[in-house]
C-alpha cells in the first residue's frame, strides 16, 4: 500500500487532493474492514479546468459533477485497491462527521466547516475506504478561525443571512435581485472572505456552478 503523500500525488493527478485522513472507529459508518478513511477534495488551481474539459461536464446530462465524481474517484479506488465513497447518493455517508474526525475542518463562527487548506470553499468529492492502517501525519493543531482576528465572515453576507442560525429565505431573495448576481457570478460572500479561501485558488466558474445548483434547491 502506498503511503499517504503518494495517494495525494496521485490523486492531484486527477485534479483531486487528500483533505484528511483518519483511522477509523466503530461509529465513524465506514464499511467493514476499513482502516483509513481518505477524504478528497479539488486540487486547485486546476480541478475546474480538469472538470470542464470532462465528457460529464460537455454531455448535457444530469449531475455532472457527481458522476464525475463517481468515474475518477472510483478509478482512483480501483488503482489503490480501495473501496469508494461518495457525499451523495445512497447510502448517506457522514461526511461532515467524518471532516470533523479528519482533525483538518472545524466548525467556523458562521457555522459552516472551515479546512486548514480550503477555507470556507471546503467541498468532499469522495472518499477512499482503504484495509491498511497508514502512518498518518499529526492534523494542525487548532482552527485558523483562532489566529483569524478580522473575522470577517461574521460581516460579509450582504443580508445578514448567517449568524446564530442560517435565514434560507433571505438568502435566496437576495440571490434573486441584481446585487445578488456578485454572489451568484464569483461564489457567496461569506466563503469568499474567508482568508484562507482566498489563497486556496478556487475559479469564480467553479462558485458559479455551486451557486447555480444551490440557488435552484
Amino acid at each position: 500500500m502506498r503511503a499517504l503523500d503518494e495517494i495525494d500525488a496521485t490523486a492531484r493527478d486527477v485534479a483531486l487532493e487528500v483533505f484528511g485522513a483518519f483511522h477509523l472507529e466503530p461509529a465513524d459508518e465506514a464499511p467493514a474492514g476499513t482502516g483509513t478513511l481518505i477524504l478528497l477534495g479539488p486540487h486547485e488551481p486546476g480541478f475546474w479546468p480538469a472538470f470542464r474539459a470532462s465528457a460529464e461536464y460537455r454531455d448535457g446530462a444530469a449531475d455532472p459533477l457527481d458522476r464525475w465524481s463517481a468515474r475518477v474517484v472510483g478509478g482512483l479506488a480501483e488503482r489503490l485497491d480501495a473501496a469508494a465513497l461518495y457525499p451523495f447518493g445512497t447510502p448517506r455517508r457522514p461526511f461532515i462527521r467524518w471532516a470533523l474526525h479528519s482533525g483538518r475542518a472545524w466548525p467556523s463562527p458562521v457555522g459552516m466547516l472551515v479546512h486548514d487548506r480550503a477555507g470556507l470553499m471546503v467541498s468532499y468529492r469522495g472518499a477512499l475506504a482503504l484495509e491498511d492502517r497508514l502512518a498518518l501525519p499529526a492534523p494542525p493543531a487548532a482552527p485558523p478561525c483562532d489566529d483569524c482576528r478580522a473575522k470577517p465572515c461574521l460581516s460579509a453576507c450582504p443580508v445578514g443571512a448567517l449568524g446564530t442560525s442560517y435565514d434560507l429565505t433571505a438568502c435566496h431573495a437576495y440571490l434573486d435581485t441584481s446585487d445578488g448576481t456578485h454572489c451568484m457570478n464569483d461564489g457567496c460572500a461569506v466563503r469568499r472572505s474567508c482568508p484562507v479561501s482566498r489563497s486556496y485558488g478556487r475559479m469564480p466558474g467553479q462558485s458559479a456552478f455551486h451557486m447555480a445548483a444551490f440557488h435552484k434547491e
